[in-house]
């Protein structure tokens, strides 16, 4: 059974191998890095690495800003992988729709096995980013991107990146289409229909709010969690701003949540 991801204080996974519930993959070079998550193989591959999202690039977006500290993560990644054997291993999803393969990647290192989701995390030049077809393993990146972020590592430092705080729904509006993590307290939670509502505030209009869809619901119910049990803890919840009514978070999947404190 899955439970919700307790954010706890703690070491960084051990580096030297992916978890055990990962399967092996194919073997290639890394000849190219477009950017910190995403390299490409002599085997003519392009590999997303997947469980972590790093700054992003324009890649030829017309209009997309450079997001901060993109440069630093797509050179980091490249000391770590650029012109090495690196192993795939996979744990959901192996293709995406741009047919990528979706991995995590092991790299040799001073004669270990290197982890290079983790490493990535540890500096602070990445954070966790799930999908509900791809969820092995984030425990152990969760406690990565925390080393990350208690050392002020990488985007750390970056306001950027800050965690935001759900008792202030007036920022978040200001980040709407962003990718952010946000800290607070459920109000209440709610069934309506065919969703949940996380309700972090009595104005619903105004507040945010945390949004399990149908499809959502199926895969908190397959992993054995109660999103009503959630009532009154203290999360912090990632995923993309949306804006109807007021600032609100789509959730697809249990592992988007962290529990910070349980009343």
């Amino acid at each position: 059974m899955t439970t919700l991801l307790m954010a706890v204080p703690g070491a960084a996974p051990a580096l030297s191998q992916t978890c055990d519930s990962l399967t092996p993959g194919p073997t290639g070079r890394v000849v190219a890095i477009s950017d910190g998550d995403t390299i490409d193989l002599d085997s003519g591959l392009t590999v997303r690495l997947v469980g972590i999202q790093a700054p992003k690039l324009p890649l030829g977006r017309e209009g997309f800003e450079t997001w901060p500290l993109a440069d630093e993560a797509r050179d980091r990644i490249e000391s770590l992988v650029m012109g090495k054997t690196v192993t795939l291993h996979y744990g959901g999803e192996t293709r995406d729709r741009h047919g990528r393969a979706l991995a995590h990647v092991v790299v040799e290192q001073d004669g270990e096995d290197l982890w290079v989701q983790a490493e990535m995390l540890r500096s602070g030049l990445a954070r966790v980013y799930s999908f509900p077809d791809n969820r092995s393993c984030l425990d152990l990146l969760y406690v990565a991107e925390g080393q990350g972020r208690a050392e002020g590592a990488g985007i750390w430092r970056d306001p950027y990146y800050a965690i935001r705080d759900a008792a202030h729904p007036e920022t978040l509006l200001e980040r709407e289409g962003g990718y952010e993590l946000v800290d607070g307290r459920v109000l209440n939670a709610e069934a309506a229909g065919s969703r949940v509502f996380l309700n972090f505030g009595r104005v619903w209009r105004e507040d945010f709010t945390v949004v399990i869809e149908r499809a959502g619901l199926r895969v908190f119910e397959a992993a054995g969690i109660d999103p009503l049990s959630l009532d009154n803890a203290v999360i912090r919840v990632r995923g993309w701003i949306e804006v109807d009514d007021g600032p609100r978070i789509e959730v697809t999947h249990p592992e988007q949540i962290e529990v910070l404190a349980r009343p």
